[in-house]
């Protein structure tokens, strides 16, 4: 996760990946389907690569003790070649998604998590320019607020998925960096997460964590799967890292009239990366722009006229649109799906009022 397409070339686009089961071409499988032989010799093989990384040998045989492969990791994973964010499936409607994930359960945790955590969120705000409500979203999405971060054995699913191969690029890395994080002084005991590998309060994978994890609460380490101080803040540095520009939404609901000319407005552009994502989008015009073609704000409150934004309409011609600036994709780079994106922005919205 997950855009992110992104404000900076994020080297840590990754939970569009983990979460929303981005599928990424790789090379054919390294081994024969469906069996374990090997996987030990396979681990075992990677501990050049690790000690490049500073990984000491009582490291690496300490996290590697005991690892098997997980038959259960790699049937998830080739069961998403089918889920509905797969490249080839049809692209369902927004609306019911947005009712299950911008709920009155989540509303009101938002809103508590947010009370109890303002002076912290307010000092993270003034740091990264990320507002509260937004990282609080994004907590409550990824994990329901700290209630569900995962059981799996992040060292031991990482290497499986690695081992299987299909993935190999993205995966064996990420077990890499398992170990960088030992090595740095995270606990072993602690690698719990996904079945693709994210983990804490945000769900990152563990090169995200190496990279932009923070510490918030001021005890010199980033304990972001035990800490909401480290997890909010690391959220908020990712953001910031991605592009957030400070002072600008992340999007506005609005009505298209009948008779707008939408291929006036297309976007020419071929994406290269998560293009079902982007090729939804129109291109990009200031807000006063669509303000003259007749698009309305639903709330009767339009941002600045020099803001950019591009146009998406979810559920199509008719329904609710959306005008989105450069601080969705941000969110995009947590997360590069536009349902996960628009439903972030909405519950922010929500826990705000």
């Amino acid at each position: 996760m997950h855009a992110r397409t992104f404000r900076i070339r994020p080297v840590f686009a990754f939970v569009s990946v983990v979460l929303s089961a981005w599928v990424l071409t790789a090379s054919a499988p390294l081994r024969a389907q469906g069996s374990d032989a090997g996987f030990d010799a396979y681990v075992q093989s990677l501990w050049p690569k690790a000690q490049a990384r500073g990984v000491s040998r009582a490291t690496f045989d300490r996290v590697t003790a005991g690892l098997r492969y997980n038959a259960r990791v790699v049937a998830l994973d080739r069961d998403n070649l089918g889920s509905p964010s797969s490249s080839n499936a049809p692209i369902p409607a927004f609306t019911p998604y947005k009712i299950r994930h911008v709920d009155t359960a989540r509303i009101n945790g938002g809103r508590r998590v947010h009370d109890r955590l303002l002076p912290l969120l307010s000092r993270i705000e003034q740091r990264t320019g990320v507002p509260t409500s937004i990282m609080i979203a994004i907590y409550g999405h990824e994990t329901a607020y700290g209630q569900v971060t995962g059981s799996f054995d992040l060292p031991e699913a990482l290497a499986t998925l690695a081992f299987e191969g299909r993935r190999r690029s993205l995966f064996e890395p990420e077990f890499l960096a398992t170990l960088e994080m030992v090595q740095k002084g995270v606990p072993r005991e602690v690698l719990k997460g996904s079945w693709a590998g994210a983990f804490g309060y945000p769900q990152f994978l563990p090169s995200v964590y190496l990279q932009v994890a923070e510490d918030g609460d001021g005890d010199g380490v980033a304990r972001i799967w035990s800490s909401e101080a480290d997890a909010i803040e690391s959220i908020g540095s990712y953001l910031r890292r991605a592009g957030w520009r400070a002072g600008q939404p992340w999007g506005v609901a609005v009505r298209v009239p009948d008779g707008f000319n939408r291929n006036a407005v297309a976007s020419r552009l071929v994406p290269t990366r998560c293009p079902r994502v982007f090729a939804r989008h129109s291109r990009w015009r200031t807000m006063a722009e669509w303000r003259a073609d007749g698009i309305a704000p639903l709330d009767g409150r339009w941002p600045d006229g020099q803001v950019q934004a591009t146009l998406l309409e979810p559920d199509g011609p008719g329904r609710t649109a959306y005008l989105l600036t450069g601080n969705y994709r941000a969110i995009l780079d947590y997360n590069c799906s536009n349902f996960y994106a628009l439903s972030v922005g909405l519950l922010a919205d929500e826990i705000d009022r």
